[in-house]
């Protein structure tokens, strides 16, 4: 029997299909939807002014990605110091563990056993992300057990990757967070690099429909996602109450602020959603890295008096978990306003 690399998604597809009839209504051409979805050119921020012995120029830096952060919630960055030959190499790598047979991928134990394809609690297709994906805690990047002996330059690269993202998420945060009159180190003891995760992910080819979400219209629930992409597009984000779709750029990495974020600013940095839209053609790749605290860290408002109450990322993850469940879509921040 010929072996596929391909999660079922076509399958799962018509079974959700025959759950809800009425929410499967007949879908518009590609063309159309491409000729009515805005492109848009997301902030383009030089990193390189916050090295600079210019103070006005790091000054404008830093500006720059406050501005973005409050005004877009997402904004793309380059000369970030993440190495281009270490960005190649790990998607190299990223690409040939998706290669593998599906059955390996979800019985093989690798990454921690993080991998994870579909969206399980679908009962309808708007609910469903026609993609794949490891999700792997930090914690276990450098486990040489969750590789096992196929996978050795994969951890080397994973190592490197990782750490180079760490720091680039602790450098945009200790921004932020001075934007707002705290210190660096205050931060820091929230947010350590073992509560983090790296995200692979894969959207296969959807020759099913022009409207199925690669991911689903979703916010993150960490303080802040960094994402390489590569050169298909996809990403759709909420602006001014309408879809825009990202324009691919191969040079900059995105970055967009999460739930914490905008809870912990008292929504000066804005968590806005945004979704993947499925290929008919093309395989699309990304990596993610998300910051996030660990599970017993309270998260309350930097500023009175505030709009939220205050809650643990546990307690977070765990309710977000139980509207998933109750009503197919996560409610998120508006579940913990005053």
């Amino acid at each position: 029997m010929l072996k596929t690399t391909n999660p079922p998604l076509f399958r799962h597809y018509e079974q959700v299909s025959r759950l809800s009839p009425s929410d499967h209504h007949p879908l518009p051409a590609a063309s159309a939807i491409a000729a009515a979805m805005e492109e848009c050119q997301l902030p383009l921020i030089d990193l390189r002014g916050l090295g600079s012995r210019d103070e006005r120029e790091r000054a404008a830096c830093a500006a720059a990605i406050c501005r973005a952060s409050s005004e877009w919630g997402f904004f793309q960055v380059v000369n970030h110091g993440i190495n281009p030959g270490l960005v190649r190499k790990m998607r190299s790598e990223q690409s040939r563990l998706f290669r593998l047979p599906f059955d390996d991928k979800v019985s093989g134990g690798l990454l921690n056993n993080s991998y994870r394809w579909g969206t399980p609690t679908a009962t309808c297709p708007k609910q469903l992300s026609w993609s794949e994906a490891f999700h792997v805690p930090l914690s276990k990047v450098s486990h040489k057990d969750c590789y096992g002996d196929n996978f050795t330059s994969l951890r080397e690269v994973m190592v490197e990757f990782a750490a180079a993202m760490a720091e680039l998420a602790g450098t945009l945060a200790g921004v932020l967070v001075e934007n707002l009159g705290h210190s660096r180190g205050d931060f820091e003891d929230i947010c350590q690099e073992s509560s983090c995760f790296l995200r692979l992910n894969r959207y296969p080819a959807c020759p099913t429909s022009p409207e199925v979400f690669g991911l689903v219209p979703h916010t993150d629930s960490d303080f802040l996602t960094i994402l390489s992409q590569d050169e298909v597009g996809g990403l759709q984000l909420m602006k001014d109450s309408r879809w825009v779709a990202v324009k691919p750029n191969q040079d900059a990495l995105i970055v967009n602020i999460g739930d914490l974020f905008q809870a912990w600013s008292n929504d000066i940095y804005k968590s806005v959603e945004h979704k993947v839209m499925a290929n008919a053609k093309m395989e699309r790749y990304s990596i993610a890295y998300f910051l996030c605290p660990s599970y017993e860290t309270s998260i309350g408002s930097c500023r009175e008096p505030s709009k939220y109450r205050k809650f643990t990322f546990g307690e977070y993850r765990s309710q977000i978990q139980e509207q998933v469940k109750k009503y197919g879509y996560k409610i998120g921040l508006p579940s913990f306003r005053l």
